[in-house]
């Protein structure tokens, strides 16, 4: 559902680019509303949430596609916790769905799915591990990193129940926005891969915009 959204950049208390392969990591208290932006077009930004105070409670993706009776987040969409707590509701979207299925790229998967000289390429899973590494004070590690939602990607279900990587819908300025409704922290990373078309072979830029 396209849902557009009253907030004004001016008004912003953080941006932040981050770069195609880079990570965002930061903590959005309870209340704020955060966007993210595809600047370019055809972008994935690969997200994790926690909750600031407890981070073993985190987005769930089962909770999420089950209580809202659909596989897509869009506007009015609220993501749900392992626990079935509400997190965060997604208020305002441009784009109109979003992936939450069809998990992150990480070598190994570059391995299977595309071939050997392949698995060293830069990865999603790669980049949340430096982010966990690189910022200890959030009490993360790599056992915390599970279902992730694939903002602005493509991931159709065929008839036959199977998952296909197509080109974006997303086009140059489009975007979700979030409100918190619990401390939560955000991870994530923007796409660099280079083997299916969710970043259109030429991953780019995105935008995290932050209002109080």
């Amino acid at each position: 559902m396209i849902k557009h959204s009253d907030k004004k950049i001016e008004n912003a208390a953080a941006t932040a680019t981050v770069a195609a392969g880079d990570y965002y990591l930061a903590e959005i208290k309870a209340g704020q509303t955060f966007r993210i932006v595809d600047l370019e077009g055809n972008q994935a930004a690969d997200t994790l949430f926690y909750c600031a105070d407890d981070p073993t409670e985190r987005y769930s993706a089962m909770d999420t596609i089950r209580e809202q009776g659909n596989l897509y987040l869009t506007a009015g969409t609220v993501l749900k916790t392992n626990a079935n707590n509400s997190m965060l509701e997604i208020v305002a979207d441009t784009c109109g769905r979003h992936d939450t299925v069809g998990g992150a790229c990480a070598t190994e998967s570059n391995t299977v799915r595309y071939d050997l000289e392949k698995r060293c390429m830069h990865a999603c899973r790669d980049s949340w591990m430096l982010a966990i590494q690189e910022n200890e004070e959030y009490g993360l590690d790599k056992n915390d990193i599970a279902h992730n939602i694939n903002f602005f990607m493509n991931v159709p279900v065929t008839k036959e129940g199977g998952l296909t990587f197509e080109d974006g819908i997303s086009a140059p300025g489009k975007y979700v926005e979030l409100k918190a409704l619990v401390d939560v922290i955000v991870l994530i990373s923007n796409c660099p891969q280079l083997n299916n078309p969710c970043n259109g072979y030429n991953p780019t830029p995105i935008e995290v915009v932050v209002w109080d």
